[in-house]
This record gives structure tokens, C-alpha cells and sequence, in this order.
């Protein structure tokens, strides 16, 4: 999957929100995720190991207020928060696009996962009219043939219906910055699977 910050970039972006105000961690989780208009929220393991290596070299401290615990920007952070201010500029674009290859990966793997099952559906049609083909063909078959290919342009707008449905799903999740890496491995085999256990049916008739 497309990674979202470049190497680096991360640690940076944390610097700059907390040189704007002490933050937990879910403060500094919500306002990334503010910050690319939900775009992108990254997770607390994402977020907190980063945290830590900060705090390792100095460049932020944490104190603990009740059950959160706050961490506030160093001296030294704020040193080498200044040494590198001009590639905060740039690193705002770079979510941006990183996101949008993102999205453009999972509705790639959706299309191509539809249109192989489209595809079985068809063929597996056309084997069901061709094997009805008789010289004489009586009226059995014929209602036979009929009812094959209305089951066909049913599935097909049940696929398509499908597809519309969860890109809209995958949208909104992207939006929301709660579209996780292994998303896309994990809609394949689904619909592996689902492929499968239609091509089985189809054979055992």
C-alpha cells in the first residue's frame, strides 16, 4: 500500500503541532486527521512509537495529567524544528497525493476483483445457452433459457450494486482516514471467495 508521510516527514509534522501547544496523544492523532480534512488519521501505533524516539532524543518531554499523559515540544525541538521549517511546507502536498494514490490503489483492486466475477457470470451463461441449443427445441427449454438469462441480468445488477455501494463505503472511509493497509488484500480474498462458491454452484447444475 502507498505509504501516506515519507520517511521522516511524520516526526516532523508532530514536532510542528505540539510547537503549537502541549498535546496527548489522541489530541495529536485528531489534529492530523483535522488537519488533511480526514484524509488521513494514523493509528495509536503509528503515532506513539514516534512519540517515544522523540522523547529518547530530547526534542520533546511528557508529563501525566490524571490518566493522559502530555507531551510538550524541547529546546532542542524546537532547534531542529526551526533547522528544517522549510520542508513543513511541501509535506502537507505529499499526504495529499500519498492519499489520493491510496485511493486510486483499492478502486483498482475493486474493479478488477468485479470484473473477473462479471466475467465467470457471463461465460458461465453462455455455456448455459449454448448447452440448451437442440434441434427441436420445446418450450421446457426455451423457459429454461429465459429464466438462465433473466438470472444473469440479475446478478449483474446485483454486481453492480455491489460495486456502487462499497466504493462509496471505501470513500467515506478514506475520507475519514480509516481505511487501514490491509484492506485491499483482505477485499480479494473476499471476493476470491465469493467467486468461488458461485462457480461451485454453477457446476453442480
Amino acid at each position: 500500500m502507498t505509504p501516506v508521510f515519507a520517511h521522516g516527514s511524520l516526526r516532523l509534522y508532530l514536532l510542528s503541532l505540539l510547537n503549537e501547544s502541549p498535546k496527548h496523544g489522541y489530541e495529536l492523532i485528531q489534529a492530523l486527521s483535522d488537519r488533511f480534512g480526514g484524509t488521513y488519521s494514523p493509528s495509536a501505533g503509528t503515532i506513539y512509537p514516534r512519540l517515544a524516539k522523540l522523547e529518547e532524543e530530547g526534542l520533546v518531554s511528557k508529563t501525566t495529567e490524571g490518566r493522559k499523559t502530555v507531551y510538550a515540544i524541547t529546546d532542542a525541538g524546537r532547534a531542529e524544528l526551526a533547522d528544517r521549517e522549510h520542508e513543513l511546507d511541501a509535506i502537507e502536498d505529499e499526504v495529499t497525493d500519498s492519499v489520493r494514490r491510496l485511493a486510486d490503489e483499492v478502486r483498482a483492486g475493486v474493479n478488477e476483483a468485479m470484473r473477473s466475477l462479471r466475467a465467470d457470470l457471463a461465460s458461465a451463461a453462455r455455456d448455459t445457452r449454448r448447452g440448451n441449443i437442440r434441434v427441436d427445441i420445446n418450450q421446457d427449454v426455451r423457459d429454461a433459457r429465459q429464466n438462465s438469462n433473466a438470472a444473469v441480468r440479475e446478478a449483474e445488477a446485483a454486481l453492480n450494486e455491489f460495486r456502487q455501494q462499497l466504493r462509496t463505503d471505501l470513500r467515506s472511509q478514506a475520507a475519514r482516514g480509516r481505511l487501514s493497509d490491509d484492506i485491499v488484500p483482505q477485499l480479494k480474498l473476499e471476493l476470491a471467495r465469493v467467486r468461488a462458491s458461485v462457480l461451485e454452484a454453477l457446476n453442480r447444475r
